[in-house]
């Protein structure tokens, strides 16, 4: 276990995922200016070092509800709307903070048909190149105005996991509302046990993926973001699921400590992102 903590030293292509109920206070809903300015700070710390890095990020849909004052929508035109107005204000806040360290950054927004088209597919991959090429750290979310059932992703956890395999990162890792894989559900069992390391995603580790989410602004559970393992460890990429209410776990995960949940990489020689993507 320890070497594989180790390795973790010598990621050079990162992708960070961070969901909705990490970038928000509970009480309010409000952003977390505090939580998300640490979080840029590490982000910009491993582009310093060198590493290439993506930033993942939920919130649009909650920022948007908070502007307007709705308590949770349920049509798809009310979601896609405060997308939109959310997606704006969150970018804002994004390029402001990343201006703090001079770090230029970009906005990236997918959706599932940018990866089953194989021209889009190129394109965005080529988009990537560059921008790390240019020193740049994109910010990627789901394009939520456009997406409709057929099209999305679905949650941020799987969009993360296409991300890092489309890159060919080396490591991803999902800052959650959880500190990691547990045997059960850590808040209705107190006798769940956590989970340090996973050589190998069984059916029977899947079956353990209850919605373990305790936040309505949130969208991935404990089983969605089993699903996102599958597919980076298939892909070749490392994964850790880390709590997102310290961002110091960031430094930690890629100095080797024992933090989070970490899923060993197993590169399948059939790996195929279109046939994951269309599959999930």
């Amino acid at each position: 276990m320890a070497d594989s903590r180790e390795k973790l030293k010598d990621k050079k292509r990162i992708v960070i995922k961070i969901g909705s109920s990490s970038l928000t206070h509970k009480e309010s809903g409000h952003l977390d200016l505090r939580k998300i300015e640490k979080l840029v700070r590490a982000l910009c710390e491993l582009r310093s070092q060198g590493r290439d890095v993506v930033l993942v990020s939920s919130g649009a849909i909650a920022v948007g509800r908070q502007a307007m004052g709705v308590a949770k929508p349920e049509e798809t035109a009310e979601k896609q709307a405060l997308a939109a107005i959310g997606q704006a204000r969150l970018m804002m806040t994004y390029q402001r903070l990343f201006a703090e360290y001079n770090q230029v950054t970009a906005q990236i927004l997918l959706t599932k048909y940018n990866i089953l088209d194989n021209v889009s597919r190129v394109n965005a991959r080529n988009t990537f190149e560059e921008l790390f090429r240019m020193g740049v750290i994109p910010v990627v979310n789901e394009n939520d105005t456009v997406a409709t059932h057929e099209i999305e992703f679905g949650d941020n956890d799987r969009l993360s996991a296409i991300v890092a395999a489309l890159v060919e990162a080396d490591l991803l890792i999902l800052l959650s509302d959880i500190d990691g894989l547990y045997t059960d559900d850590p808040n209705r069992n107190p006798d769940a046990m956590f989970i340090q390391i996973v050589t190998e995603i069984t059916e029977d580790l899947l079956a353990m993926g209850k919605e373990s989410s305790g936040s309505d602004v949130g969208t991935g559970g404990m089983t969605a973001k089993l699903t996102a393992a599958q597919m980076a460890t298939d892909a070749g990429v490392d994964m850790v699921i880390a709590n997102g209410d310290d961002m110091e776990h960031i430094y930690q995960i890629v100095e080797g400590d024992n933090c989070g949940t970490l899923f060993l990489a197993h590169k399948n020689k059939n790996f195929d992102l279109y046939h994951y993507v269309k599959r999930y």
